[in-house]
């Protein structure tokens, strides 16, 4: 089951059906979204509605993009005592054996990931995103569609990457950032702060 029914929640289950894992439903929290059908298949509600399924379904956290709700939607499930999917990962993602990858996270078609990259637990990487070596990602975080992301750089626990954003060799991105689309990253980034622009520059506090 997947949490979320919007656009990133069926994109997931797009890449369920391409390598052969059978989603029984979407999760929602909001109520009017109960019962409702998306790309055919049904949205059950909250988990206390599915609680007669608890040993036999697994919960993919990373259907929503937000950092923030992954990360409450996570802790949710946990308090609950529901299992975590494992990772899904597309089968045209490049991996290097060298590679460490964590639980929960969704790796969407064309990416790449050269050599010692650490993948922690409950990420995002979108389409066509390309992770470089002795990277770390940390938990929570989203990277949306074309990123590029040079070797020895650090994203910290609940970043958010734009689309299309390049981020510079040995540089640190702070946790719960956010990174504007389009950007260019040279210098390290600030935790909860907003960079926009090439190249990239402080635009606002998130605190």
């Amino acid at each position: 089951m997947i949490w979320g029914c919007g656009g990133h929640a069926r994109e997931v289950l797009h890449l369920c059906e391409q390598i052969g894992i059978e989603v029984t439903g979407f999760l929602d929290e909001r109520p009017e979204y109960k019962g409702q059908i998306i790309d055919d298949i049904p949205v059950l509600g909250d988990l206390p509605d599915i609680f007669s399924l608890q040993e036999k379904v697994r919960i993919v956290c990373a259907g929503v993009g937000s950092p923030s709700l992954k990360k409450r939607l996570v802790e949710k499930t946990r308090k609950l005592g529901f299992q975590f999917a494992d990772t899904l990962i597309h089968p045209s993602v490049f991996m290097s054996k060298r590679n460490r990858i964590g639980v929960g996270n969704v790796i969407c078609e064309g990416t790449i990931l050269t050599t010692n990259v650490i993948i922690d637990n409950f990420i995002i990487i979108n389409r066509s995103v390309n992770i470089s070596h002795d990277d770390r990602i940390e938990n929570y975080v989203t990277i949306a569609p074309g990123v590029q992301i040079a070797g020895n750089v650090t994203i910290q626990e609940g970043a958010y990457i734009g689309i299309g954003s390049s981020i510079r060799e040995k540089t640190t991105i702070g946790p719960w950032s956010v990174i504007g689309g389009g950007s260019f990253v040279k210098e390290d980034v600030p935790e909860q702060t907003l960079y926009a622009g090439v190249p990239a520059k402080f635009k606002k506090n998130l605190l």
